[in-house]
């Protein structure tokens, strides 16, 4: 199922804020999409107006080209888990998979065997064949989350909505459990949008990225444009660690305030500009500068973390240990010529320089 969202706009009850404010998304059926961003972006708000939970509203929504508004729910074909399961704790595993089919109308819905086997294909699609018996209360995060999904899917929706449905689980059974969830995905065609302020999260399931920031959406990218090309700091900071440097272009060359940090070329006009990049993307100069850098415990993918002085700022940067052993320790200067830069809060173009050498592999899970 696909999805289309027109100039959608949100006010919050008895009061002129603004929950979502002329939101635009088009979502392609069989699409995995995260909604991601700080607490009160607006993520569940959307998530809510889509499943039909939330209104009234200004603009349009369309599922399958279709208007849901007015449409009873059980018509939508959406399925939607919640971010504490709202399993009911008085019903077995099986009854709570079975609920919404338990509550069809009288001529839609399926009779007992039917419902039975449904339930049985679900309780094997989930893992846990043998808990159809059980009550909420004797399983363990994972396996309610899973219950929750079970019962979601029991209608055969095409469209799955989910509530930061991993939140209340260990960091162990959260990657087993999203793991799951991609390959069920996969495996249904369904089309799922997943609500999140967990930027790993996001990309380790979802094929696009919507990040969200005050009731509006500041970029939709695949992960690899978000990281390359964001469309504002805000984006780039918020999908991981992030330096920034402060400065000038002035003739087709970015020059940082801090003098302990290299200039390099960009093909941005003159004016001011502040450059950011990632801790792992900084490369130590042998003789540039006078700063100097002390490691620090802990790294990342084999980078190693140092701490650089800069006068009257430090930075933490990661380094390759065999640079961090040519470079030295002392008379240091920072080479961020992979810097994207941004003037306003504008990303400027022909900003985004690669000198060679500067490829590092990729590191998630810094910040």
């Amino acid at each position: 199922m696909s999805v289309q969202i027109r100039s959608l706009t949100r006010h919050a009850p008895k009061a002129s804020r603004k929950l979502l404010n002329d939101v635009s998304l088009t979502i392609e059926d069989g699409a995995f999409v995260a909604l991601v961003g700080p607490s009160g972006a607006g993520k569940t708000t959307l998530l809510r107006t889509i499943a039909g939970l939330d209104g009234p509203y200004e603009g349009s929504v369309l599922v399958d080209g279709q208007v849901l508004a007015g449409r009873p729910m059980r018509e939508r074909r959406i399925g939607f888990v919640f971010q504490n399961y709202a399993l009911f704790r008085h019903m077995t595993v099986a009854r709570n998979i079975s609920f919404g089919l338990d509550v069809l109308p009288r001529g839609a819905r399926p009779d007992r065997g039917t419902i039975a086997a449904r339930v049985a294909e679900l309780l094997e699609l989930i893992q846990l064949p043998t808990l159809g018996g059980a009550y909420p209360d004797q399983l363990s995060g994972g396996q309610r989350q899973r219950v929750a999904l079970a019962r979601a899917l029991a209608t055969k929706p095409g469209l799955l909505l989910l509530d930061e449905p991993f939140g209340a689980l260990d960091p162990i059974v959260r990657r087993q459990i999203r793991r799951w969830l991609r390959g069920l995905h996969d495996q249904l065609g369904l089309t799922t949008v997943l609500v999140t302020h967990d930027h790993e999260e996001a990309l380790e399931v979802a094929d696009r990225l919507v990040v969200m920031q005050d009731g509006r959406i500041v970029q939709d990218a695949a992960a690899e444009t978000l990281d390359a090309a964001p469309a504002t700091p805000f984006v780039m900071e918020f999908l991981g660690e992030a330096l920034a440097f402060a400065g000038r272009v002035t003739h087709g060359r970015f020059l940082p305030d801090d003098p302990n940090v290299l200039s390099f070329p960009v093909g941005a006009g003159d004016g001011p500009a502040t450059a950011l990049l990632r801790p792992h993307e900084v490369r130590l100069v042998a003789a540039g500068g006078t700063a100097h850098a002390t490691p620090l415990a802990g790294g990342q993918g084999g980078l190693r973390r140092l701490a650089v002085a800069l006068g009257a700022r430090e930075v933490e940067i990661l380094v390759l240990p065999e640079r961090l052993g040519a470079a030295g320790t002392e008379g240091l200067g920072l080479d961020i010529g992979r810097a994207r830069l941004f003037r306003d809060g504008v990303p400027l173009a022909g900003a985004l320089v690669a000198p060679a050498g500067h490829a590092l592999p990729r590191v998630t899970g810094v910040g």
